[in-house]
């Protein structure tokens, strides 16, 4: 991801306290967790949900926006957006779901997933890898440590090789099919940010590192630099947090977009892409997210984070402000909040009834 010059200084703070006693701080009482079900609750339930979980956490102000990309620096750190859409296309949003905004890291999970549809689960794993490194997006460490290992495609190592996999015969060929891909999840065609790219490019030297150091390696046998610009361009796509909850909720219905009905990749495919996101989504605190909201997620260092709920939807949340681990703040706990709200989290049951069966 194009966030490659960041340098939090607390990047081995935890994340944000999930808890319900910290939830209390900030005046939320505690509520028991719902049990995971074949689908979400009603259109009217979902609705009422969203609007709680906004007005939850609207006024919740830790964290800062990410300023080490002048674009990105400029947000609004007030802006809060929330949207779902399920798998039979049902929607509902609330906030500031309709504004635009780069999608950032949240695009490895899709391109990682065009690429595995392109070349195969075992070509993908040989090539760049599914295990957690622990340590920071945009360690250079972790690619030595590992003999040149990407280690998993949703670190810059890992998705900056999954790009160069992209087939095309030029950079300008793995672009397209790049851009074309992460349309078609979206429902529509999405637009290059030209001031978050230009932006972006002007401070991705990190990535170009990481890029030569990946050439040397012998893990991508393609143009670095080329590589790395159409990484960053992938960065620098405009979304809203509509855009991202059909694009989750693709990957929810076995890799058809729910509003189009287009089968853009595999079921099996979305298997993978699901695994990985579990493991690695949110980096070296993927388990805390997954302890505390259940369902894989993704987060982008401009505020958004997707959530995928399999075989009932997907949450798109928008927040510019970020933890020291570059994560949405806003968009972590509404996650959490909903996910036990609407039953998503996959961990959790209740002990069969005997006497209801």
């Amino acid at each position: 991801m194009t966030e490659a010059t960041m340098a939090y200084p607390e990047r081995q703070a935890a994340l944000p306290d999930f808890s319900t006693p910290d939830d209390q701080a900030h005046g939320v009482p505690a509520e028991p967790a719902a049990v995971s079900t074949g689908s979400l609750p009603s259109p009217e339930r979902v609705k009422a949900l969203l609007e709680e979980a906004h007005d939850r956490y609207r006024d919740l102000d830790d964290g800062a926006v990410a300023d080490y990309i002048p674009s990105l620096g400029r947000a609004d750190p007030g802006l809060f957006g929330l949207s779902i859409c399920g798998v039979r296309g049902q929607s509902a949003s609330t906030g500031d779901a309709a504004l635009r905004f780069s999608i950032q890291s949240i695009s490895k999970v899709f391109v990682f997933a065009l690429v595995c549809h392109a070349l195969g689960h075992a070509e993908v794993s040989r090539r760049v890898g599914v295990n957690n490194t622990g340590l920071p997006f945009n360690s250079v460490m972790a690619i030595e440590l590992s003999d040149g290992d990407p280690r998993n495609p949703l670190v810059n190592a890992g998705a900056i090789t999954t790009t160069g996999l992209a087939p095309g015969a030029t950079a300008a060929e793995k672009w397209t099919f790049i851009q074309d891909g992460l349309s078609r999840f979206a429902g529509h065609p999405l637009e290059l940010d030209d001031e978050v790219y230009a932006s972006e490019a002007a401070t991705n030297q990190r990535n170009m590192a990481i890029a030569r150091l990946l050439q040397s390696y012998g893990r991508i046998d393609v143009d670095p630099i080329e590589t790395t610009d159409v990484y960053t361009k992938q960065c620098s796509l405009l979304v809203s947090t509509e855009d991202l909850a059909v694009m989750a909720a693709t990957l929810a219905n076995g890799g058809t977009n729910p509003v189009t009905r287009e089968q853009v990749i595999d079921a099996a495919v979305c298997r993978d892409t699901l695994a990985v996101m579990a493991t690695s989504g949110l980096y070296e605190f993927s388990g805390d997210w997954l302890f505390e909201v259940g369902v894989p997620g993704k987060s982008g260092v401009s505020g958004g984070i997707i959530t995928v709920a399999p075989g009932k939807g997907g949450l798109g949340t928008f927040s510019p402000r970020l933890d020291p681990a570059g994560n949405s703040v806003r968009g972590q706990r509404a996650a959490r909040f909903l996910s036990h709200a609407l039953g998503l989290d996959v961990f959790a049951s209740k002990p069969f009834d005997p006497a209801g069966a």
